[in-house]
């Protein structure tokens, strides 16, 4: 999975865009966009441990994406 983006839908009906690249020397950018919001909510990982699962990248964004 070294580049991919998907789309959830949260349990309150919201849905989230994610964006993963594996980046060199085992780093990764991941982010999230809650759709029709202009914030994109993104991080920088110096050391991955690529390959993330999607669970993993969606984790990363948890305490963001639950304020509404």
């Amino acid at each position: 999975m070294p580049d991919e983006e998907w789309i959830k839908t949260l349990d309150d009906g919201r849905k989230v865009k994610f964006i993963y690249q594996e980046l060199a020397d085992d780093g990764a950018f991941i982010t999230a966009q809650i759709a029709g919001n202009e914030v994109v909510y993104s991080v920088l990982l110096a050391k991955a441990k690529n390959p993330l699962s999607r669970g993993e990248v969606e984790s990363h964004f948890e305490k963001e994406l639950s304020k509404k």
